[in-house]
């Protein structure tokens, strides 16, 4: 499979060999503990103790962190200016002239920035360790829609189709004498002939895809035949089925956590 349009990043790793199905369990496992867990630090634990020791066995660390920064950064320092300062109430902790930062306004931007990189990271780490056609296999065997699987399969691909169609467009300006470098104003500038050819070319993208799948008879019932060939162990259906526990575990220690103080008064 060509890695075009995808995150993914070949490794021989043991995360990258483990089933597309036991890789989403795990992430999925992330994702519910940096949600439910309750506190203000917590959701940065699962993010240093599971999501970055994972990384670094799958030998995508470096990209995995760079890619995370990225991503989370403008919305980490959003959230603490917005809720940091414009927090209604609150006990004031620093003055900056005519607004306050508020203790209990920081303490809801540090469980939200924690809450957004565990759930940003969980889906980089699937991204970059898991061939996006293996979890679209995996998903039809288990007996998913076609429909959906393509829609979890088209999710990992925007991005980086985006990406590319942007910079092909970005280069076709170039040679047609744009300056794309320069200050702020230069730069948003550049940005109007990019946003026209790349909406348009998103749609006919979209229609070359959609009749690429009726070629292949993807609306077509039963069996298909796959030169993908993706191996399954007891060991690993076990772990998911743990997975699966302990997520639910989770779910429901929190709800009781929320629903026993109104049961007790």
């Amino acid at each position: 499979m060509s890695t075009s349009f995808s995150l993914y990043i070949p490794r021989e790793s043991g995360m990258h060999r483990l089933h597309p199905l036991t890789k989403l369990a795990l992430v999925a496992f992330c994702l519910v503990l940096g949600l439910f867990l309750p506190g203000v630090w917590l959701t940065y634990l699962v993010f240093l103790l599971i999501i970055v020791p994972l990384a670094a066995w799958a030998g995508v660390l470096p990209p995995f962190l760079r890619a995370a920064f990225k991503t989370a950064l403008p919305v980490v320092i959003s959230v603490f200016l917005v809720q940091g300062l414009f927090w209604p109430g609150g006990t004031p902790i620093l003055h900056l002239g005519p607004l306050s930062l508020k203790q209990e306004g920081l303490q809801f931007a540090i469980r939200s920035a924690g809450r957004f990189i565990t759930v940003v990271s969980s889906f980089l780490l699937l991204t970059f360790t898991t061939r996006p056609d293996g979890l679209m296999l995996a998903l039809s065997q288990r007996g998913f829609p076609n429909s959906i699987a393509y829609i979890m399969l088209a999710t990992m691909q925007i991005v980086p189709r985006f990406q590319a169609k942007a910079n092909t467009i970005l280069d076709a300006q170039r040679s047609r004498g744009l300056e794309t470098e320069g200050n702020l104003l230069v730069r948003l500038r550049a940005l109007l002939p990019l946003v026209q050819p790349l909406l348009l070319g998103s749609i006919v993208d979209i229609e070359e895809r959609a009749i690429a799948l009726e070629v292949r008879a993807f609306g077509r019932q039963g069996p298909k035949t796959s030169l993908l060939v993706l191996r399954d162990t007891p060991a690993q259906r076990v772990l998911r089925w743990l997975l699966l526990l302990g997520m639910l575990a989770v779910i429901g220690w929190r709800l009781y956590l929320a629903i026993a103080p109104r049961l007790a008064a």
